[in-house]
């Protein structure tokens, strides 16, 4: 493990891609809203992201996890967005193979999978994890509609793999994440910043 630049660098195993993520902690507020991340994308983020979503993504938005040629792999949203609307959501997978892969996970039964390997109570431990920290982001001052839910937007029970595995990327300790990222082949992601400089990368 090392780290380049503030980013955590990861290898996947399941097609030799260099993952950055940036570290979970230090956010700081988005002045356009009162929200919390840890700044938002450039503009040439921004439209790489529009061009993987389709459509122009909602702000305050931010990439979390990138490749090595700097493609957005994950995006994080501010719980509450520029509009005010709720968003419970907080990670979103965009890379467009690693979605194909999850979604053909998901079409094999893997969400009936999951919730067979998965301990429920870990299961359940996550979503309250999620929602708390993704809840401790919003304004404190802030009184329209809050988001809920835990991870996607679910109290229980799984909904949709992507959003496991982009909190996983992301840094989040969840377990079906790690399922998720075991049946694609990714190695697991350490949370710890490493001290050592990955020559290989360059800088």
């Amino acid at each position: 493990m090392a780290s380049r630049d503030g980013w955590i660098i990861t290898r996947s195993i399941v097609n030799g891609r260099v993952l950055l993520v940036q570290g979970i902690g230090d956010l700081q507020p988005v002045a356009s809203a009162g929200h919390y991340m840890r700044g938002e994308c450039t503009t040439e983020e921004y439209r790489a992201v529009a061009s993987l979503l389709g459509r122009e993504p909602r702000r305050p938005v931010q990439v979390v996890v990138r490749d090595e040629r700097e493609a957005p792999v994950v995006i994080s949203n501010a719980p509450i967005l520029e509009d005010g609307i709720p968003m419970p959501t907080r990670y979103w997978l965009v890379d467009p193979n690693l979605k194909t892969e999850v979604s053909k996970l998901e079409s094999r039964g893997g969400i009936r999978e999951a919730l067979r390997e998965v301990d429920p109570d870990a299961l359940q431990d996550a979503h309250e994890r999620y929602a708390r920290e993704r809840d401790q982001l919003v304004p404190s001052n802030w009184s329209g509609p809050k988001p809920s839910g835990g991870v996607g937007g679910t109290r229980r029970g799984i909904k949709c793999l992507h959003a496991h595995l982009a909190w996983t990327l992301a840094g989040g300790d969840d377990p079906v994440g790690r399922f998720v990222a075991g049946r694609l082949g990714i190695e697991p992601l350490d949370q710890t910043l490493g001290s050592s400089h990955d020559s290989s990368l360059g800088g």
